[in-house]
């Protein structure tokens, strides 16, 4: 342990102030032979305290949540160490199962459209006193301010500890040494509207004035060396402004006046459906947001591309009037640009009353048929008025050429918003026409728009495998009409397309100088070490089951890793350690067998006999890349089966 500090307690004492660092940083304050920690990592720190004299630690004050500063609970002795933590965190170490869950929906708290944006611990850790903002904490003598200062959690707090002629600040994960964030995705706490960033903003905005106020001595973040320069407020600041103005589009998309959305189409004589070119067909713009378009073969035969949001009762008079009116005999097939459940909620309806198949491209086909082994945002599964997975009739590979009534249709890879994506292009009616899903929305006339959708890593969605490659991809294949879905036509696109492909590398940039490591994926990626399946059953009479752990690797170089898999009693993982070495750019994949032993699990059996929402328990993952300890970032879900 380092001493980083002194200060005098209120009876003339002194108070010496320590540093360690495992899964995160923590710090000592110790006053004779007692102490309070600021966070606690793995519990190492426990270890050392004989090595200054602490005997006792008579409280832990958690900043925030995050399993990394509170792993090391259950080495603490709570009937002589008592937890302290902000207010707002309290139910997220209390309660954590309540923010995983076997059924995920689109609201559900502290996520983004279903997948859980809050990292608490795999078992509740009790809390024995609560923060409020600008409450205080006395302790030999001390007395400690408590800020509230959400941002990088939804309710951390910065502590500072006071003495005549300096201010300690302990910040949690609110800033980086160099000015940067963590984590990014810590801080999406939206669908790119920038909610979480803004909260941030803010809690630096009130760092800034208090240090204009009283300046701080040193600023003491839970990752990273201490600051001793608090000007970074400053900078930090202005760079989240700057990158805000980047991140979030800036253009309203879905409010968009009609004319900016769609400057081709025209009405028909069917009610709900506006003619695009002479084959093609979209929904109207009192339509929009919804997903439904259609090619109409002069054979009668048709091809639905995305179907989702709109009723029952809108898909089956737009058919029957498209039945009446063009033409229409058959549908073969509806296509699905991307994992996303609203592009498909009709599905089910388009197979069993039309008979059409679905088709998706190859990688994003298990996305679909079996949503909940991902802990992805926006999967079927989490609408209300979804389903738990459909079967994909046909699936096809990157660059499959089909030849449909004539057309020469094709279906390559496309991510961007979301790895699992693809493009579905042909040419009609004299014009290169591309389905693009919801990588690209904008009015391409307006010079100032660069038609970006959401940046949500919970997406799966990497930069340099997503939407600079994918836009790069658009600006070669230089179509003339750009179909996106929610109702959007883009004429004459390649200046816009352009300004895509540039705003891409832009924002790539702005990551790479925002997050600390030299690789900003692993501060991005909130899936760099994952579990397949995410949901893992072990109610079933097999007693066991298997899952895939991959490891992926970002850098230019091999890279080494450890990830332990810690399992709730009665969970044994065989193997329960991965240790291996991953080339450059490459991952790996770990099978790992799971079983579970009834007689450890104290379980009450339910009514009806079945596995419940409170036997679903956590599986964390903790992690090490060479000489970096990360500890349990990620986790998957195991239901348990009920005792007897």
């Amino acid at each position: 342990m380092n001493e980083v500090g002194q200060c005098k307690t209120s009876q003339g004492t002194i108070a010496k102030l320590y540093h360690t660092s495992d899964t995160c940083n923590v710090y000592v304050v110790q006053v004779g032979d007692r102490a309070i920690l600021i966070d606690l990592g793995d519990g190492t720190v426990l270890d050392r305290l004989p090595l200054v004299g602490v005997k006792h630690v008579d409280w832990i004050l958690f900043t925030h949540h995050h399993r990394e500063q509170c792993q090391g609970i259950a080495a603490v002795d709570r009937t002589t160490t008592k937890v302290a933590a902000g207010a707002i965190e309290r139910e997220l170490f209390e309660a954590p199962m309540a923010f995983r869950k076997w059924y995920p929906k689109l609201g559900d708290k502290y996520s983004v459209y279903g997948a859980s944006f809050v990292r608490p611990p795999a078992k509740k850790i009790l809390i024995d006193q609560e923060f409020q903002d600008n409450g205080s904490f006395s302790w030999q003598g001390l007395d400690l301010q408590c800020w509230l200062t959400p941002g990088h959690s939804p309710g951390s707090m910065t502590y500072v500890l006071p003495d005549r002629d300096q201010r300690f600040v302990f910040t949690g994960d609110i800033i980086h040494d160099g000015a940067k964030m963590v984590t990014w995705f810590d801080s999406e706490w939206d669908y790119g509207f920038a909610k979480g960033i803004d909260t941030l903003i803010a809690s630096v905005e009130r760092l800034v004035s208090e240090n204009k106020r009283e300046p701080f001595s040193r600023i003491l973040p839970s990752h990273g060396p201490p600051i001793y320069d608090a000007i970074q407020l400053t900078t930090y600041r202005d760079r989240l402004n700057h990158f805000r103005s980047r991140y979030v589009r800036g253009y309203p998309v879905f409010d968009m006046p009609n004319e900016q959305r769609d400057t081709l189409s025209q009405p028909t004589s069917v009610p709900l459906l506006n003619r695009v070119t002479p084959h093609l067909y979209k929904l109207r713009d009192s339509s929009k947001g919804k997903n439904f378009a259609m090619i109409i073969a002069d054979s009668g035969h048709a091809l639905v591309l995305d179907c989702g949001l709109l009723s029952k009762n809108e898909l089956e008079e737009a058919i029957a009037g498209a039945r009446q009116h063009l033409g229409l005999k058959q549908i073969d097939a509806f296509w699905i640009s991307h994992m996303h459940g609203d592009h498909f909620l009709l599905g089910p309806t388009m197979k069993e009353k039309y008979g059409a198949e679905a088709w998706t491209l190859d990688r994003i086909v298990d996305r679909c048929e079996n949503p909940r082994r991902y802990d992805y945002s926006a999967l079927v599964s989490t609408y209300d008025d979804g389903f738990d997975g459909m079967k994909i009739d046909r699936p096809f590979t990157d660059g499959q050429v089909m030849e449909w009534e004539g057309y020469r249709v094709q279906i390559d890879w496309m991510p961007g918003q979301t790895e699992f994506g693809c493009c579905l292009w042909l040419e009609m009616d004299g014009k290169r026409i591309a389905f693009t899903g919801d990588n690209i929305f904008g009015y391409p006339a307006d010079p100032t728009q660069d038609g970006h959708e959401a940046v949500v890593a919970r997406n799966s969605c990497i930069f340099d495998e997503g939407y600079t490659l994918g836009s790069r991809y658009l600006m070669e294949l230089s179509p003339d009409i750009i179909m996106g879905s929610h109702s959007y036509v883009m004429d004459q696109p390649q200046a816009f397309l352009v300004r895509y492909h540039e705003w891409s590398k832009e924002i790539t940039k702005i990551f790479r100088d925002l997050l600390p490591d030299h690789d900003y994926e692993y501060r991005f990626d909130p899936y760099w070490v994952s579990a397949y399946p995410y949901r893992v059953d072990l109610t079933e009479l097999s007693s066991k089951s298997s899952v895939v752990i991959t490891v992926r690797n970002f850098r230019s170089e091999p890279q080494s890793h450890r990830v332990q898999i810690k399992t709730p009693p009665g969970v044994v993982a065989v193997p329960d350690v991965i240790e291996g070495t991953i080339d450059a750019r490459q991952r790996k994949n770990y099978p790992v067998e799971l079983r579970w032993d009834p007689e450890a699990f104290p379980q009450k059996h339910s009514e009806q006999g079945n596995a419940t929402e409170s036997q679903v328990q956590m599986v964390t993952l903790d992690i090490q890349l060479d000489e970096q300890r990360y500890g349990e970032w990620f986790d998957f879900l195991v239901m348990v089966p009920a005792k007897e």
